[in-house]
């Protein structure tokens, strides 16, 4: 299982949110790059990007924070935010990105989706952001009638292989994540990385025994509730001490 730190950028800097709440936000670092050097100096090889500000305006605003992030050597980087054409997706993958993430636009324009996936196979990923069970867009401020595991299974019978899931009610909360999800989704024939809320070792190990692709990581690493290079070890399994 591989692990993915987080680095989500508002105004260039690296933040987290709270439950996807932008009034309710922590600013952790001024160096996106610095960051993931960080990441990889303590055993990372992948990382997870977010651009908050174009997730939540339509259009991609931190391209210069990313570039910095994505130019580490030996870290696989995916980045979603506000990748909405098919030139945004062209650019980041020019830059040194590896994997792009579409969120809203996969939602509202399924046919384009499904487009960029025939075009460009593993280089395109899904994000399912689930408020209530349900599909969140636009930066999670919107939610839709569409049930998220629903979507997963057709975004799977439509050549998606990487979905990254996430429960909005767990993210940024330190109280655990959605483990339920996942189990269900263990059916799904995807590449499935979890994202929301990750805080105990515990949970990285049953992660890892659900059979999940990858695991995201973000506030409990940056505030000390999880250590980087122990995630590390239990996800390429370790096992708990």
């Amino acid at each position: 299982m591989d692990i993915y730190p987080a680095i989500d950028l508002r105004g260039g800097k690296v933040v987290r949110l709270t439950r996807g709440d932008y009034d309710i936000m922590t600013t952790y670092s001024d160096s996106p790059g610095e960051t993931a050097r960080g990441f990889s100096a303590l055993g990372a090889s992948h990382l997870h990007v977010v651009d908050l500000d174009g997730a939540r305006e339509g259009k991609p605003k931190n391209r210069d924070a990313i570039k910095q992030a994505a130019s580490v050597p030996g870290l696989f980087t995916e980045v979603g935010g506000g990748i909405r054409t098919e030139e945004r997706i062209d650019d980041y993958l020019s830059i040194g990105v590896d994997r792009v993430i579409l969120r809203s636009a996969a939602v509202n324009n399924f046919p384009w989706l499904c487009e960029m996936v025939k075009k460009y196979g593993a280089a395109i990923a899904v994000g399912v952001d689930a408020k209530d069970g349900m599909v969140a867009i636009n930066g999670w401020e919107e939610k839709t009638e569409l049930n998220s595991m629903e979507f997963c299974r057709r975004l799977s019978d439509n050549g998606v292989k990487t979905v990254i899931y996430t429960d909005i009610s767990k993210d940024g909360a330190l109280s655990g994540t959605n483990l339920d999800a996942y189990r269900a989704l263990s059916d799904i024939k995807l590449d499935i990385i979890a994202s929301g809320g990750i805080s105990f070792e515990e949970e990285i190990a049953e992660l890892k025994k659900i059979g999940v692709a990858g695991a995201i990581v973000g506030k409990a690493i940056y505030e000390g509730k999880l250590d980087l290079s122990r995630v590390l070890e239990i996800a390429a399994g370790g096992g708990l001490s």
